[in-house]
């Protein structure tokens, strides 16, 4: 398959005042939900890219299957952490074809996600595969190594979103209806919970 899955958990919640990382959904913690989907693929690496919190975060996971590094630019915004993710994968696994790109706070994120990028890239022969939800696009995403150079050289805090736009005909998606749920604040976590 030579995907790699690459988890971007460096940021520091600032809305939420506290890691939203570490809630817990079901049992799980937020970041062992899609780590633990990650794992359920074919898919390798797993890398998580960890930032504020990271020794608190760290101390809760520490799967012996799962590249943890450290961004410690995470302030500057969530390109610097793709960077990190992708310089990884390009140093240690050079034979990877792809890099899905996914977030720590999507808690309806599953296998079958991340198998369904996989496939549509395959099918449609496009570079990029994104998810879609509610009328917009997002993670997780996947990226063909003709563009991991341009992943690398990201600037700022939103990430591969204008690389998407600047390729939209080297683009498909895939349905992920329940990606649009997401963790920013503590009415949304309150929200999650209240329809299990």
């Amino acid at each position: 398959m030579n995907t790699a899955i690459i988890i971007l958990a460096a940021g520091n919640s600032s809305r939420l005042g506290k890691p939203k990382q570490l809630l817990k959904y079901k049992e799980q913690t937020l970041l062992q939900i899609v780590t633990e989907a990650a794992l359920t693929t074919q898919f390798h690496p797993v890398i998580v890219v960890l930032g504020a919190y990271a020794n608190e975060i760290k101390a809760l996971h520490n799967h012996p299957d799962v590249i943890y590094i450290l961004n410690e630019q995470w302030e500057s915004g969530m390109s610097s952490s793709i960077g990190i993710g992708i310089n990884e994968v390009l140093k240690d696994f050079p034979d990877t074809e792809n890099a899905i790109i996914t977030v720590a706070d999507q808690a309806h994120i599953t296998a079958d996600v991340f198998t369904a990028l996989y496939k549509k890239h395959q099918t449609d022969n496009k570079s990029i595969v994104t998810s879609s939800y509610s009328k917009t696009t997002g993670t997780p995403t996947l990226f063909n190594k003709k563009y991991f150079s341009k992943l690398v050289n990201l600037q700022g805090s939103v990430g591969a979103k204008d690389l998407i736009k600047q390729n939209i005909d080297d683009t498909a998606s895939v349905p992920f209806e329940l990606g649009s749920i997401d963790i920013d604040t503590e009415s949304d976590y309150k929200n999650l919970i209240n329809h299990k």
